[in-house]
C-alpha cells in the first residue's frame, strides 16, 4: 500500500463532510439504511470492530483503512439516529469528546505534572472518579460485556493506577506459581472423585467448580504478569492462535500430500510435521 501525502485540515473536514452527505442521502433514499435502528446496528457494529481488530493484529494497512471506514460509518450512523430523535448529533458527540479529553489531560491543558505515561494513566483514573456523573468506584468503568481476558487486564490496570500493584514485576511469579499449585491440587482431587463410581454427583460437581475457580485464578495471575511486563494478553494470545492455526494447517496439508487422513497419523508423525512447520 502506497504512502499517502499528508492532507490539510481543510481536506480532512471536506472528506468528513462528504461522508456525512452520503449518509444523509442513504438514510432517505436507501430502504435498508432508512430502517436501521440502534438495536439493529449493534450486532453489525460488534462485527466491524472485530474485523478492525483482526486487521490491526495482522498489520494489514489496506484492511485497516477499510475497517476504520466501516467503524466510522457506524459512529456516524448512531449520531444520525440520535439527531433524528433530537437527543444528540455528531456535533454534540464531538463537543463532549473534546471537552472530556481536555478535562482529563490537565498535564497538557492545565498545571498538573505528568512525567511519563504511567503517571498520565494514574491521573486519568483519579479524574474520572471526580467527574460529575463519573464512576463511583475505580472498577466501575470496566464494561461488564468485555470478554473475560480483556476485562481482567482492564481491572488490573485500573487497580494498579489506584496504587494496588506489585512493587516489582518479578514478584508476580510467586503468585503465578501459587495459583498453578492450587489448581493442581484441586485437579487431582477432582479426578479422584470423578474416577470413583461411589462419589455422589453433587460432590463431583463441587470438585469441578473448585478446580474451575482455581484455573480462573491461574489465568488472572498470568494476565497480571503480562501487564507487569508490558504485554497486552489479548494480542499475545491472538498471535499464538494464528501461529497454532498455521502450523496445524501445515500438518493437515502434509497429511493430504501423503494421501493420508489426519486422524490416521500417529502422534509421533504429527509432532514431526509440527516441528517441520516451525522451521517454515
Amino acid at each position: 500500500m502506497e504512502k499517502i501525502t499528508p492532507h490539510t485540515r481543510q481536506e480532512k473536514l471536506e472528506a468528513f463532510g462528504r461522508v456525512l452527505d452520503v449518509l444523509d442521502t442513504l438514510r432517505v433514499k436507501c430502504p435498508w439504511d432508512a430502517k436501521q435502528t440502534n438495536e439493529s446496528l449493534r450486532p453489525n457494529t460488534m462485527e466491524e470492530v472485530c474485523e478492525l481488530c483482526e486487521a490491526l493484529i495482522n498489520e494489514d494497512n489496506a484492511e485497516i483503512r477499510k475497517e476504520l471506514g466501516d467503524v466510522l460509518l457506524h459512529v456516524l450512523f448512531y449520531a444520525k439516529i440520535g439527531e433524528e430523535k433530537g437527543d444528540y448529533d455528531i456535533v454534540t458527540v464531538c463537543d463532549a469528546l473534546a471537552s472530556k479529553l481536555i478535562f482529563r489531560h490537565p498535564h497538557v491543558y492545565g498545571e498538573v505534572k505528568a512525567d511519563d505515561a504511567h503517571q498520565v494513566e494514574q491521573n486519568w483514573e483519579q479524574i474520572k472518579l471526580k467527574e460529575k456523573d463519573g464512576n463511583r468506584s475505580v472498577l466501575a468503568g470496566v464494561p461488564s460485556t468485555l470478554p473475560a481476558l480483556n476485562k481482567a487486564y482492564r481491572i488490573q490496570e485500573k487497580a494498579a493506577n489506584a496504587g494496588f500493584d506489585w512493587e516489582e514485576a518479578s514478584q508476580v511469579w510467586d503468585k503465578v506459581k501459587e495459583e498453578i499449585n492450587e489448581f493442581s491440587v484441586e485437579a487431582v482431587k477432582a479426578k479422584a472423585l470423578a474416577d470413583d463410581p461411589a462419589t455422589p454427583a453433587d460432590k463431583t460437581e463441587e470438585a469441578h467448580h473448585r478446580m474451575e475457580a482455581e484455573m480462573g485464578d491461574v489465568f488472572f495471575s498470568l494476565v497480571n504478569a503480562a501487564r507487569l511486563y508490558g504485554v497486552i494478553p489479548e494480542n499475545a494470545l491472538e498471535k499464538t492462535n494464528k501461529k497454532f492455526i498455521a502450523r496445524f494447517n501445515h500438518i493437515e496439508n502434509r497429511a493430504r500430500e501423503m494421501g493420508r487422513k489426519l486422524n490416521d497419523l500417529t502422534l509421533g508423525e504429527m509432532e514431526a510435521l509440527w516441528q517441520e512447520a516451525k522451521t517454515m
